[in-house]
């Protein structure tokens, strides 16, 4: 190999790893430029509902998602969950990560989408971010006896980058039926991300932190606090006192 051939597969690569394939998840190579790789079919593009406060349980995904009411456990859900192949995630993703913690547990943390760790363990917040995320609620008495923790997504974008509308559209009628299913006391929503797209409102973090909202689940309405995600934490060390502040309310809630 030429000089120039060299430096023209290492620009392609960096290209590759730029766009986040950062990681091989298969046995062997696949030419996806060939003429006749099959194209992978395009999610039904959907608009995300939007509500101020209250939102109801998203529908269910006319691609693969229909009958999710008839898991009656969220073992069953899981499942269901690994048999679906409507979120474009699932195709380059090594791992489901369904969730982690107690089925009896009172409170369900949600975050956004799983990350290298995650995808690795099949878990969700067992990377840096998971592991301050359980130092944080161990400092008010909850440990993963207590807590039921999993994420909007269950399958990593790659590259670590953000879900699209479609990708997040794709898996909340799993996640409604998995708040179901669990039926906790209440919900807390880890950053911006989770928080618009449980809630279904517009507003940033900053504006959401601290304050009871609610989720409809089903007949019920579920006290839901939303504050700063851990791994924005681990980038911004003074907002947690922030975070400190929450996890104040959440005892005090739990307590009552």
């Amino acid at each position: 190999m030429t000089t120039s051939e060299r430096q023209s597969v290492e620009a392609l690569l960096a290209w590759y790893a730029a766009m986040g394939a950062d990681e091989a998840i298969g046995e062997a190579p696949l030419d996806g430029f060939a003429q006749n790789a099959a194209p992978f079919p395009a999610p039904e593009r959907k608009s995300i509902p939007s509500a101020p406060r209250v939102i109801a349980r998203p529908r269910a995904d006319p691609i693969g998602a229909r009958g999710i009411g008839e898991a009656s456990t969220l073992a069953e859900l899981e499942a269901m969950v690994a048999q679906f192949d409507g979120c474009p995630l699932k195709r380059t993703a090594k791992s489901l990560c369904f969730a982690r913690g107690s089925e009896q547990a009172r409170v369900m943390l949600i975050g956004e989408a799983p990350g290298r760790d995650e995808d690795l363990q099949g878990k969700p917040f067992v990377g840096r971010a998971g592991q301050l995320l359980d130092r944080m609620l161990a400092s008010v008495g909850l440990g993963e006896e207590h807590c039921y923790i999993t994420n909007v997504i269950y399958w990593r974008p790659p590259g670590n980058r953000t879900p699209t509308p479609q990708e997040v559209e794709a898996c909340a009628p799993f996640l409604a039926r998995q708040i179901e299913l669990l039926n906790p006391q209440m919900l807390v929503l880890l950053g911006g991300a989770a928080a618009k797209s449980i809630l279904g409102v517009s507003e940033g973090i900053m504006r959401l932190r601290g304050k009871w909202l609610t989720y409809r689940s089903g007949s019920r309405e579920v006290p839901t606090l939303a504050t700063l995600h851990p791994a924005y934490l681990l980038r911004n060390a003074v907002d947690k006192r922030l975070a400190w502040r929450d996890l104040l309310a959440l005892k005090a809630a739990l307590e009552k």
